[in-house]
């Protein structure tokens, strides 16, 4: 016998053929159940024997009364859970296995079902820059950076990852839909100009429902935010709750890069860490420290990194200054690059079967010590 689950066929003897998928997928099965033998009926003409002598009425054939198909309703039901990862330093843990995972939801502990850490779903990855005019200093470094992160994420022109390009401002725009093709996303970064407000809320919002809502079934796709931006909000309509519940009910994780420059208080930084909490990403702030003398040897002049006049503003005469900027931003998109590259793919089916769309949370732990673990928070749960 064969079961049919949402994302594989789960054989008799318990082995899935399955196409891990990293986030919760809701199936439906319509199962109809009938005896296609029926037996054969005449048409009213020839059913009728031709009547005996004598006889003024004719006699029916005996017939068989039709049955009813059955039908059965089975509702599939699995979530799966993305995991990443890391040790102290920050740097991706491969080697874990099934047994050294728990999964907690609402406080109760599953039964892990399906487990993978070799194949992974493609990702969907929408990648947020900052363009107000509060950003103007930083956009150069933004685009650089953004430019190497695009390429080391569709390595090959058959990648099945996609990235979508969206800026904001006082309002959000989408440059470039979903694409594969680097080159095409380069080019519209090149073209970019800051100006105008800022509304960072509403940006997360807008690119959970109007893009990550709209990728198909969301158990064939990873959905991910990668988000550039000071954490700042001035005039959004929408609130940080608000974006963050979108963001939940997209099931999108967002990884935040703050680029506030070294030695500033910035408020915003609070707001990034939370959005990344909130969400099962990751908070990056590559220049919240000094540089140090070893930095230096990447020295980029001002004419190589932007206008000068842009270096200027920064204080960076010597260019020692620009060349570490890049290079930290950079550096912290690849460490984003890495950790989506080395994620597991953990799925349970959950002791409540309840179909009430109510918010579950999702705790993953490690039996193994001094890890850090990144995962969805939770999910809703389907309803009527």
């Amino acid at each position: 016998m064969t079961l049919l689950h949402s994302g594989g066929v789960l054989s008799r003897n318990g082995k899935l053929s399955l196409a891990p998928a990293c986030i919760t997928a809701w199936g439906m099965a319509l199962l109809l159940l009938a005896n296609p033998l029926r037996a054969q009926s005449s048409s009213p003409e020839s059913a009728s024997a031709p009547a005996a002598k004598g006889s003024g009425s004719a006699v029916p054939k005996d017939e068989t009364p039709a049955q009813e198909p059955t039908r059965v309703r089975v509702r599939v039901e699995v979530v799966n859970v993305p995991v990443t990862v890391v040790d102290k330093h920050g740097r991706p843990v491969i080697d874990l296995n099934k047994e050294d995972f728990e999964v907690y939801e609402d406080g109760v502990l599953q039964n892990i079902r399906y487990f993978s850490r070799e194949i992974r779903p493609p990702l969907r990855i929408g990648l947020i820059l900052d363009t107000s005019n509060s950003a103007r200093r930083a956009l150069q470094f933004e685009k650089d950076a953004a430019s190497e992160f695009i390429f080391n994420m569709l390595k090959g022109r058959s990648s099945k990852n996609q990235i979508f390009l969206q800026t904001y401002d006082a309002t959000s725009s989408i440059i470039q839909d979903f694409t594969n093709e680097p080159e095409t996303l380069n080019e519209k970064l090149r073209a970019l100009k800051a100006g105008g407000g800022k509304a960072l809320y509403d940006a997360i919002y807008f690119a959970c429902k109007e893009k990550m809502l709209n990728t198909g079934p969301p158990e064939n796709t990873r959905r991910v935010l990668v988000l550039v931006s000071d954490g700042r909000d001035v005039q959004s309509e929408h609130t940080l709750e608000e974006a963050l519940s979108m963001a939940r009910r997209a099931e999108t994780l967002i990884y935040t890069l703050g680029y506030a420059a070294y030695g500033f208080d910035n408020p915003g930084d609070k707001a990034l860490d939370e959005i990344s909490e909130s969400t099962g990403g990751a908070s990056f702030f590559p220049l919240e420290e000094t540089p140090g003398a070893d930095l230096g040897t990447g020295y980029l002049s001002h004419g190589q990194i932007g206008e000068t006049s842009q270096n200027k503003g920064l204080g960076a005469e010597t260019g020692i200054f620009s060349a570490t900027r890049l290079m930290q931003l950079a550096d912290s998109l690849e460490a984003i690059g890495r950790e989506l590259d080395e994620q597991y793919s953990i799925g349970y089916t959950p002791l409540n079967n309840k179909i009430d769309g109510t918010f579950r949370t999702i705790r993953v732990e490690a039996r193994r010590k001094g890890l850090t673990i990144r995962a969805k928070p939770g999910y809703f749960a389907p309803s009527e």
